[in-house]
């Protein structure tokens, strides 16, 4: 009866994160729902953070002065920089303020530095758009126009550019983020809830901008603020339809990116879900759940040895687990044969088993203890 009970409830404990995340994949991989943004002349500023960006920062400020109003100020943060960003950055017609603070790196003190310098004269929304990303079309200003518009937060769809040559771990990363960041946060938005914040082509209204807890030094900042805007009554919202696009890294730069961004995700899912569970907020239980899903491969080594272990202790329970992560694979497939086809080329799947032994020392470094300092991904592609 002891074996029967706590097989069920192994089994219980990993249903529930992989039921969400079928749920939100399924929801997901439906056609997205067109939303024109409402026309604004309004005031807007552009944050654009950068730590040591001279190497590629000059086309992307062309291509957000291009593509922004005459109203709209562009604004980069060159934050204890050493090469030459500063310069670049007003070469490109850009405004910059620099900060020079090497015992507090990290991205959110660069906004709030930036935030600091907009009070004066705040604009109606802000964007933040990462020294290393471009925005589709007119997605900048729209982002604003939505981010006003709602009073709320908003966030694009924040995706690795497809490469023919790059390696298969790099593509699988790719492949794992689009469903992160496209699929699931669309599966979301049909269900009306708040969504994480996932970096790069991030608006706010200024209201909730100057409230926002930004400074916190973590590592995966945008997560945790997403979370804290949400506890506090403003949940970002998705905009499908607004594409923002980062090069990828090579193999040795995925590694690190992906080290410092599951290792600070689950801990931060750790802290911030019992908050989020027991608050009386709107949809902060559907955000809770959300974050409970582990990194897209730790699920699948979860439910595969959750399988192998429950089938000793509870037979049933370990056939509805094993159904349950049937159904999913298949939403994945899915997901890749609809979406997914240029971040993976078909014969990569069969290199997932490589991919998830790939990322064991990463998880294993959540249990010894995760990395807490900011670092710069290398771009080595």
């Amino acid at each position: 009866m002891i074996a029967l009970l706590a097989g069920s409830a192994i089994a219980l404990l990993l249903a529930i994160p992989t039921l969400t995340f079928a749920v939100e994949l399924a929801l997901g991989l439906l056609p997205p729902r067109r939303s024109i943004a409402p026309i604004w002349q309004g005031r807007f500023a552009v944050i654009v953070p950068a730590h040591d960006e001279a190497a590629g920062i000059g086309p992307v400020l062309a291509d957000l002065r291009q593509a922004l109003p005459v109203q709209a100020r562009l604004i980069v943060v060159a934050d204890n920089c050493r090469d030459d960003t500063a310069r670049i950055a007003r070469a490109s017609g850009a405004e910059v303020i620099e900060r020079d603070d090497p015992a507090r790196p990290g991205k959110g003190h660069a906004l709030a530095f930036a935030r600091d310098h907009l009070a004066t004269d705040p604009p109606h929304a802000v964007v933040v758009v990462d020294a290393d990303c471009r925005v589709e079309g007119a997605g900048v200003e729209r982002l604003a126009a939505i981010a006003h518009h709602r009073r709320r937060p908003v966030q694009a769809t924040y995706l690795m550019t497809p490469r023919a040559d790059a390696g298969p771990m790099v593509q699988l990363s790719g492949f794992a983020m689009l469903v992160r960041n496209s699929l699931r946060l669309r599966g979301l938005r049909r269900l009306r809830a708040p969504v994480v914040l996932t970096g790069s082509g991030m608006a706010f209204p200024w209201r909730i901008f100057a409230a926002a807890r930004l400074a916190t030094g973590e590592t995966v900042e945008d997560l945790v603020l997403g979370a804290e805007l949400t506890l506090m009554g403003a949940p970002p919202r998705h905009a499908p339809g607004i594409r923002v696009w980062s090069d990828p890294a090579g193999e040795a730069g995925t590694r690190e990116q992906r080290r410092r961004w599951e290792q600070g995700s689950l801990a931060a899912a750790w802290r911030m879900a019992p908050r989020l569970l027991f608050s009386s907020q709107r949809g902060t239980t559907l955000l809770a759940l959300d974050m409970l899903i582990p990194p897209l491969a730790l699920l699948v080594l979860l439910d595969a040895a959750g399988i192998a272990i429950v089938s000793l202790l509870a037979p049933v329970a370990a056939a509805v687990l094993a159904g349950l992560a049937g159904v999913t694979a298949l939403l994945i497939l899915a997901a890749w044969a609809l979406y997914g086809r240029a971040q993976m080329r078909a014969g990569t799947l069969l290199k997932i088993p490589f991919y998830i032994l790939w990322k064991l020392p990463i998880y294993a470094g959540t249990l010894l203890g995760r990395e807490r300092r900011w670092t710069r991904t290398s771009r080595d592609a």
